[in-house]
């Protein structure tokens, strides 16, 4: 290798990542990384920069859809699924859960706000605890809208379950911004603490997460 090759092989995002740790790196250079982003002839980080930017910036991209990703020259499925498979794990380390008691809706809602508060569609996620409400899991189990589905009862009881969980709360996101729990919310809660009772599992609570605020539906 000449010593030019050398030179621009030591510059390169990948190189420099692994010399100097990720923070010597820009957001493009990490994009293009993460994201294998090439196309005939154009600079990875330049195309890398122009997603940041249609995106509207580093946080819209961590929330853009995969069709929105795959709209822009350069990255393809493989690449809009590594892309948000990156964004989740950061998420995931950043919320990862400590030995924390959920014992009540306050505790639910401060738990799962850092999750749902990202979310541009509405998503539901159970909130699985111990017999002495020690958080075991957050598991997601569905997105879309309790509007337009019955909630998913049995996915819900499988979820705490299959975590060994004896008790659980419920968290879903309005993304208007609005927490006020719906006709349907309420409906689809009562079903959740009839079932729960018939198995022998604690329903703690159900709390709707709007913006900044949330509600206990119960």
């Amino acid at each position: 290798m000449s010593t030019r090759s050398r030179a621009l092989s030591s510059d390169a995002p990948c190189e420099r990542l692994l010399r100097l740790g990720p923070g010597a790196l820009s957001d493009a250079e990490l994009v293009a990384l993460v994201a294998g982003v090439e196309a005939q002839g154009r600079n990875d980080v330049a195309l890398a920069h122009e997603l940041i930017l249609e995106c509207g910036g580093l946080h819209s991209l961590a929330v853009a859809f995969p069709e929105e990703l795959t709209r822009s020259s350069g990255i393809g499925i493989a690449g809009a699924a590594r892309l948000i498979a990156a964004f989740e794990l950061a998420a995931r380390a950043r919320d990862a859960p400590t030995t924390r008691v959920v014992d009540s809706a306050a505790a639910i809602a401060e738990l799962v706000s850092p999750v749902l508060v990202r979310e541009r569609r509405e998503k539901l996620v159970v909130v699985v605890a111990d017999a002495a409400n020690r958080l075991l899991r957050i598991v997601p189990v569905s997105t879309g809208g309790l509007d337009s589905s019955p909630l998913p009862v049995r996915e819900v009881l499988h979820a705490v379950l299959r975590h060994d969980g004896r008790a659980f709360g419920l968290a879903h996101n309005h993304p208007s911004g609005d927490p006020i729990p719906s006709r349907q919310d309420r409906e689809a809660t009562v079903a959740v603490g009839r079932a729960a009772d018939a198995v022998g599992l604690r329903f703690l609570d159900h709390v709707v997460i709007g913006g900044t605020s949330w509600r206990s539906v119960r």
